[in-house]
């Protein structure tokens, strides 16, 4: 016989972060919204939900592991059984009664059809110059998402009607078949575990109550954000379900990378070309920020090509805290291509009068 591990298609000994991979995997492939009027794919979702439902509860697990269960399924409903001709509630089991009550609610329903469940957060990506990350927006950005059906208000009725109270289950959602000693529990064919039934689907969504449309949010992106920041705002994804709470919107920035400045966290470094006398006998050079200004460095004389140079407070924005981070110049030292008459003759005088020797460590 299937177990609730055989649902989710895990072995019994494993850990609650691959059952929790397991079931968002099965879920995405078969819910509702992916397979609009596939009835046997919302019959797999439901009892991926039971079986998760159980599996995520160590309390539950331990218990369904100590009873076991049919087809992800509890096994027995005791309420119903009748022990030769004697019928009792789940109160008459005494210390059991406290176990299986935590297994099934007084409505014969399974907790995990009745349970509110929280609706899928969402991701969507914006694209930020790297100038904007800087100084920060406010944009609007258009996300499609999952939410209830404008038509129905997300009853999945035709308007003007509702669902009715199944007839089969009367409303339990799970009929009871008789086995002897104890009653097989399963959901209700007729409803799908639902509890009620709808004699006329709502022409937009079908019945499934929900639909996918665009919504347009203003989002802010505050100053400083890197690429891969993700700035969430709560409530504003999809739906929940059974009065569940809705998902979260998660705004992932990309940000354009920038030609001159490279990104260090909140520092930012840039190339600052000097010339071969610049850097041996020293210079005061202006460098470039991405706020406009230009300020003044002192290059010291002895100065080597790729030294940093610290500009402090001259970075981008601290997402955390306040204040800007450092700008570094990186100091490029120069070689010409073409030379003057006048620039080569200096340059050979250098070279005679030069007691410099830079290969000195190959002679060791």
């Amino acid at each position: 016989m299937a177990t609730l591990y055989d649902t989710l298609g895990v072995k019994k000994g494993a850990s609650q972060d691959e059952i929790k991979k397991a079931y968002r995997k099965l879920a995405a492939r078969y819910h509702p919204d992916k397979n609009p009027g596939d009835a046997s794919a919302e019959e797999k979702f439901k009892e991926l939900q039971a079986a998760y439902d159980v599996l995520s509860d160590p309390d539950k697990r331990k218990q369904y592991d100590t009873y076991g269960s049919t087809n992800g399924r509890t096994g027995f409903d005791p309420r119903n059984a009748d022990f030769g001709g004697g019928s009792f509630t789940i109160n008459d089991l005494g210390d059991l009664g406290d176990l299986f009550g935590g297994l099934f609610n007084r409505g014969g329903r399974s907790q995990s059809q009745r349970r509110p469940e929280r609706g899928a957060d969402v991701e969507v990506s914006v694209n930020v110059s790297f100038e904007d990350s800087l100084r920060g927006i406010e944009t609007k950005i258009p996300v499609e998402m999952t939410t209830a059906c404008r038509e129905c208000g997300g009853s999945g009725a035709q308007p003007g009607t509702t669902p009715v109270i199944c007839p089969e289950c009367n409303g339990r959602g799970v009929v009871s078949e008789s086995q002897g000693l104890f009653a097989l529990s399963q959901p209700c064919p007729r409803c799908r575990g639902n509890g009620t039934v709808i004699e006329k689907p709502c022409a937009k969504c079908g019945g499934s109550g929900r639909e996918r449309r665009t919504k347009n949010y203003t989002v802010k992106i505050p100053a400083g954000v890197k690429d891969g920041t993700r700035i969430k705002l709560k409530g504003k994804g999809e739906p929940g379900a059974n009065g569940g709470a809705a998902g979260d919107l998660v705004v992932i920035t990309r940000v354009a990378p920038s030609e001159r400045y490279e990104r260090r966290d909140a520092d930012l470094v840039i190339d600052v070309p000097v010339t071969y006398a610049e850097a041996a006998l020293g210079a005061m050079v202006e460098v470039p920020t991405p706020y406009g200004e230009r300020l003044s460095l002192k290059v010291k004389a002895g100065s080597q090509d790729g030294q940093l140079l610290r500009m402090r407070g001259h970075g981008a924005p601290k997402l955390k805290g306040s204040g800007r981070g450092d700008l570094l110049a990186r100091l490029r030292v120069t070689v010409p291509k073409k030379l003057s008459k006048q620039e080569r003759e200096a340059l050979e005088t250098l070279k005679k009068v030069s007691h410099e020797n830079p290969r000195e460590v190959f002679e060791s």
